[in-house]
C-alpha cells in the first residue's frame, strides 16, 4: 500500500493525487500534506484542489478531509523544524539534495526571516511552491515552538482553505470552459504572488 503510494508521489499531478486520494482516503491525504510541508515536491496547488473536488462529489467527507490536511501540515512543519533546531545549519545545508532543495533558494528565505521573523512565517504559507521552506529558517533561528506553530497554522489554515474552496467550487463545475478558465485565471495568480514575492526577498537580501 505505502510502496505504491511513494511511487505515485514522484509524478504527482492533479489526476493522480485524485486517484491517490481515491484509492487510499484520507490516509493519502495525510501522507501527500506531510510531505508538501517537510518540503518534498509535492505541490498543495495540486492536492488541496483534489481534496475540495472529491468532497463536492462526496467521495471525502470535507471535516475529515481536512482535518487529515491541517495533521498532515503540522507534523511535516514540525519535522523540518526541529531537523533545522537541532542539527543546525551547517548540517542541513550539507544534505539539502535530500529535500530537493536549492541552497540559493532557502538562502533568501533564511535572509527573509532574519529581517521579519514571525511574520516571515505567516505570509510563506500563503507562497505557492516555496511555503515550506520557512521551516528551516525559523529552526535555525531557534524561534520558540510555541510561536512558530501559532504563525505557521495560522497561514496554513488560510491557504488549505483558500484552495481546497477553489476545488470544491470551481473543479466541481460541470460547464467544462469556466474550469478551464478558473484554472486558468487560479494558476496565473500564483504565479504573480510567487514572482512578486520572490524579487522583494531578493532585493531585501
Amino acid at each position: 500500500m505505502f510502496t505504491s503510494l511513494a511511487l505515485s508521489i514522484l509524478s504527482l499531478s492533479y489526476s493522480a493525487a485524485t486517484s491517490l486520494i481515491t484509492q487510499y482516503g484520507y490516509y493519502a491525504i495525510f501522507a501527500l500534506m506531510l510531505l508538501e510541508a517537510a518540503a518534498f515536491p509535492v505541490p498543495s496547488e495540486v492536492v488541496l484542489p483534489a481534496v475540495g473536488y472529491l468532497a463536492a462529489i462526496g467521495a471525502v467527507n470535507p471535516v475529515v478531509g481536512f482535518a487529515a490536511v491541517i495533521a498532515g501540515g503540522i507534523i511535516g512543519m514540525g519535522v523540518d523544524y526541529y531537523v533545522a533546531y537541532f542539527l543546525g545549519k551547517d548540517v542541513v545545508y550539507k544534505h539539502l539534495s535530500l529535500f530537493h532543495i536549492r541552497k540559493e533558494r532557502l538562502e533568501a528565505f533564511d535572509a527573509w526571516f532574519a529581517a521579519n521573523g514571525a511574520f516571515a512565517v505567516f505570509i510563506t504559507r500563503l507562497i505557492p511552491l516555496v511555503r515550506a521552506l520557512i521551516n528551516f529558517p525559523a529552526g535555525f533561528a531557534m524561534m520558540p515552538v510555541r510561536k512558530f506553530f501559532l504563525y505557521s497554522i495560522a497561514g496554513t489554515l488560510v491557504w488549505d482553505a483558500m484552495l481546497i474552496g477553489f476545488g470544491y467550487y470551481a473543479l466541481s463545475l460541470s460547464s467544462f470552459p469556466l474550469v478551464v478558465a478558473a484554472v486558468f485565471v487560479f494558476a496565473l495568480v500564483l504565479y504573480l504572488v510567487y514572482h512578486f514575492t520572490m524579487r522583494r526577498m531578493s532585493k531585501r537580501r
